[in-house]
């Protein structure tokens, strides 16, 4: 399932590890030979050299299968790394592809799991798996090859070993799997606990709420641990038996090899039975250490092969919002509703009703209602973040659904209602996207100063240079919003979406970015979803919306006189002073 990921070059280093592997087997099954003849040598009473030229070749055996093990675990573990960097840039490029029902079908917190835990224990079976896969067999079969002509006891008793331990194997996977399978859904609590803690801080500790969250961190880390310690306690007997029957075959063996001995009346019988028990049991101890390995594999098997079902889940899962195949339509700058309506996933409720209404190039449309009517949704179908439940938008004329994904998102630059900043310098958080090759540093400057933040940026030590720290928790709101007007400007797409993007600013800048938006936007279709009547009254046409219809739309004038909702939202903020 995860191999068929690896490329070629990871194919090749494969196959080079595996006859490192070989060689490795060859040396350690060298080494018992070795002691046979130094056995022999002492019963024949050989020169001292002899002895010696044999422990010496036993420890360049030792030594070189130190040297090719080395090898093979370095090129396996190159394979596992290429391999889960990979996987975790096939999982990024997926979820980007997703929507928001897409991710709240997996959790924020469960995606991040799989991409770091989940990945991880993929890297580390792969990387063990691909080695003891390939050496297990191969030991196990040369070390009975070199047994197969030995007293039938002792091969006897060699396969109870093998049985029992294999019999103990496969009754740990039965009884463990269920909870392996609980571990990482159990992880995704953790760190969605976790997350709301961090993440909310400020309202936890705001509502003197820190025993609640510990205690509901407290319940997802004790259901974790209860679940770990139920694995260590089926595979802990697995540990004790491995070891146990290692003795025991030994034990055996030597038991076993007396009672031949004893029974052979000559001399020189004696003394090749007892250096071909010596023999024996070193090959015996080799078969049973290559089903110890396997062992270790399958001990780790359960947890990694649930951790590379969630990533392929991921990885194959289909969005539910289809890429279309064009690449533009023939009226630039044009947006179009017919008859659009919206409900959410898994909900009833209609959020947009038959709205419709049409923008030309170069004009401004505003859009404005009560708090939670639709105008922030009504950006996101524009965008196709999500898919109007019935109706039609079209952007340069065509149909949204139609467009290649990266051809629609071209056509926009995006202010979101809450300012995104990226972990960088405040270059990069302006001169940001496919198209920032095509701009220098004067463009930059000139977006700042459009959004009213090139002094501020001109008061820092480092400048454009200056770094922003994760999610720009070393810049004040205003400025956080002020860069983010500056990012939308400096693409200079053909419409520039403001989804309520001057909340943050004092009425003087919100006025002065207008005025220099209209100035420098001239050309660009402006979509501005606003809560101020004054952010929005020059707009060329203004939709009004409530409870998801639409209830007015045309300019400011035409409105005060012919939608009662725009005029009353007009007159309480003119006497509330907020215009």
């Amino acid at each position: 399932m995860i191999l068929r990921h690896l490329g070629k070059r990871e194919w090749a280093l494969f196959a080079a590890s595996i006859v490192f592997i070989v060689l490795q087997v060859y040396l350690d099954l060298r080494i018992p030979e070795y002691m046979s003849q130094i056995t022999l040598a002492l019963e024949n009473g050989t020169s001292t050299d002899a002895i010696l030229d044999c422990g010496i070749g036993m420890l360049a055996c030792a030594l070189l299968s130190m040297v090719v093990s080395l090898t093979a675990g370095y090129l396996i573990a190159d394979v596992a790394s290429s391999l889960s960097r990979k996987l975790r840039l096939m999982m990024l490029d997926q979820v980007q592809r997703f929507s928001p029902e897409d991710v709240d079908r997996f959790s924020i917190a469960s995606l991040i799991t799989r991409s770091t835990n989940d990945i991880s224990q993929v890297q580390q079976f792969v990387g063990r798996a691909l080695q003891v896969t390939v050496k297990s067999p191969i030991m196990a079969v040369w070390a009975i090859m070199k047994i197969s002509g030995s007293a039938w006891e002792w091969t006897f008793a060699t396969a109870i070993a093998v049985v029992v331990l294999t019999s103990v194997i496969l009754f740990v996977i039965w009884r463990s799997m269920k909870y392996y399978k609980r571990i990482q859904i159990l992880n995704d609590a953790v760190n969605r606990e976790t997350r709301e803690s961090i993440t909310g801080i400020r309202v936890v500790r705001a509502y003197n709420a820190e025993e609640f969250q510990a205690g509901k961190f407290d319940i997802a880390s004790d259901d974790l641990l209860s679940n770990n310690m139920s694995v260590l306690k089926i595979m802990f007997p697995m540990f004790t038996m491995t070891s146990v029957v290692t003795n025991f075959l030994t034990l055996s063996i030597y038991w076993i090899g007396a009672g031949l001995i004893m029974a052979t009346g000559n001399v020189d019988s004696q003394m090749t039975l007892f250096a071909d028990m010596i023999v024996f049991s070193s090959y015996a101890i080799q078969v049973l250490r290559a089903f110890v390995m396997v062992t270790e594999i399958v001990r780790a098997y359960p947890q990694a092969s649930v951790s590379a079902k969630r990533v392929e889940e991921v990885i194959n899962s289909e969005p539910r919002i289809k890429d279309g195949t064009e690449d533009g339509g023939d009226s630039p700058g044009e947006i179009e509703f017919r008859n659009v309506s919206f409900s959410y996933p898994n909900s009833e409720a209609k959020v947009l009703d038959d709205v419709s209404f049409k923008v030309s190039r170069g004009q401004t449309l505003a859009v404005i209602g009560p708090t939670g009517c639709g105008k922030s949704t009504l950006v996101k179908l524009m965008q196709r973040i999500y898919d109007a439940s019935s109706g039609q938008i079209l952007v340069d004329g065509m149909d949204v659904k139609e467009y290649r994904r990266d051809s629609l998102g071209s056509r926009f630059s995006y202010v979101p209602q809450k300012s995104i900043i990226f972990t960088g310098t405040i270059r990069d958080n302006v001169n940001y996207g496919d198209t920032a090759s095509q701009r220098d540093d004067s463009d930059v400057w000139r977006a700042l100063e459009v959004s009213q933040a090139s002094e501020f940026v001109k008061e820092l030590p480092d400048g454009l240079e200056a770094t922003v720290s994760q999610q720009g928790k070393n810049l004040s709101g205003g400025q956080r919003q002020r860069i983010s007007i500056a990012r939308a400007v400096c693409r200079r797409a053909e419409i520039c979406i403001l989804d309520d993007s001057f909340s943050a600013l004092d009425f003087k800048t919100d006025k002065a970015v207008r005025t220099a938006l209209k100035k420098e936007l001239e050309g660009s279709t402006i979509v501005m979803v606003a809560q101020r009547i004054g952010t929005i009254m020059d707009a060329d046409v203004i939709v009004v919306l409530d409870g998801g219809k639409v209830v007015g739309i045309g300019t400011h004038k035409e409105l005060m006189e012919g939608c009662e909702l725009y005029r009353e939202i007009a007159i309480s903020q003119m006497t509330e002073g907020t215009i």
